[in-house]
């Protein structure tokens, strides 16, 4: 049987500093329309290839608990249950998704550009598919409609963050395995 390892206090810190880096990107918000656009995947991109998928995972559980509880993390300094059963919920359950794809996508392939992009995608797209199918079951909107609010103004954005996590997270990764490092 295999021996679980514990939660150090170092690995309890770096989740922590990921779900607070997902709060802050939050914020940096641009309100197109129902669904604003926001840097908060940006975060999940980078804690799925540097944290791997259990503490990816972890991070982003704290950032949605916190939510949750009301503490103003989500976008536009929000919280509170009402915003994860709201329109937008589906993106920050999508989160955990992404973050698990990723890391598991590092974990086993490693932390290439050529296995972070096509993982980022991945869990992007699964973000995008839990978003705006929780987007149309709370406003009942149609699919062509919903794919224009939900998914079509955030590609650029999205393809951007990807190129800039696959191109920092190798880096990131490197330095950070070094003695004194965290991760």
């Amino acid at each position: 049987m295999e021996k679980r390892r514990k939660l150090s206090v170092a690995d309890m810190s770096v989740c922590g500093l990921f779900a607070a880096l997902s709060a802050v990107l939050s914020q940096i918000v641009i309100p197109i329309g129902p669904v604003p656009v926001n840097l908060a995947l940006l975060s999940v991109f980078l804690a799925g290839g540097l944290l791997g998928a259990k503490y990816g995972v972890v991070s982003q559980l704290v950032f949605v608990v916190l939510g949750a509880a009301g503490a103003p993390v989500f976008a536009g300094f929000t919280g509170g249950p009402g915003v994860i059963v709201g329109k937008t919920g589906g993106f920050i359950a999508g989160y955990i998704a992404c973050v698990f794809l990723i890391g598991l996508a590092a974990e086993r392939f490693g932390r290439s550009a050529l296995v972070l992009v096509p993982a980022m995608t991945a869990g992007a797209l699964v973000t995008y598919t839990l978003g705006t199918l929780w987007f149309m079951v709370v406003t009942h909107t149609p699919l062509a409609a919903a794919l224009g609010y939900c998914v079509l103004p955030f590609l650029p954005g999205d393809a951007g963050k990807i190129a800039l996590s696959a191109a920092l997270v190798p880096m990131l990764y490197r330095m950070l395995q070094r003695p004194g490092g965290t991760v």
